[in-house]
């Protein structure tokens, strides 16, 4: 599964209910992003090849891993290249796996109030309003596009453990 939606949509929360739920792996996109923040600041030459080619090494190991139950958080931004999420759609399809795409929105005003909770920081998550707002009005987070998306969960208004379950529902189902 592939939760993309913007910054304190709620996608790690809900994916963390959502892998009890189905016994699915939790990808978090931040394992990746602060592994490379070690060596290279964000949004740097170095800091998008580097995650590139560990996301891509990850995501190339399907099928046959015996990990094809994976739940993947993303938020779509700047730094990551149009064509990275072309490969990930297109490669999984390639090799028979089936990514479904989840949508997790909230509301700004619910985003705006989860962006400072401390909570974020575990990650180096985004923690400051102000640079969301400049981020967000500069169009940081309009790229890169989702090709499809099969469901959209609104966490602003549901609690995390009934959004993973709609989720879970939703896909059973199809």
């Amino acid at each position: 599964m592939f939760l993309h939606g913007p910054v304190a949509a709620g996608k790690y929360t809900v994916a963390k209910e959502l892998a009890v739920l189905t016994g699915f792996e939790l990808y978090h996109n931040h394992v990746v992003v602060d592994e490379v923040l070690k060596q290279h600041s964000f949004g740097t030459p170095g800091f998008i090849a580097e995650r590139d080619r560990l996301w891509r090494e990850f995501f190339g190991r399907f099928p046959g891993s015996g990990r094809e139950n994976i739940i993947f958080t993303f938020n779509p931004e700047n730094t990551v290249p149009q064509i990275f999420i072309d490969w990930l759609f297109a490669e999984m399809a390639r090799r028979g796996v089936r990514l479904s795409s989840i949508a997790v929105t909230a509301s700004e005003a619910v985003i705006e109030a989860r962006i400072a909770l401390k909570q974020r920081a575990q990650f180096r998550k985004l923690t400051d309003v102000a640079l969301y707002r400049q981020l967000r009005d500069s169009g940081a987070f309009s790229t890169p596009v989702i090709p499809r998306t099969d469901l959209c969960i609104d966490t602003g208004a549901l609690e995390p453990a009934e959004a993973a379950r709609q989720i879970a529902e939703h896909f059973r189902r199809h």
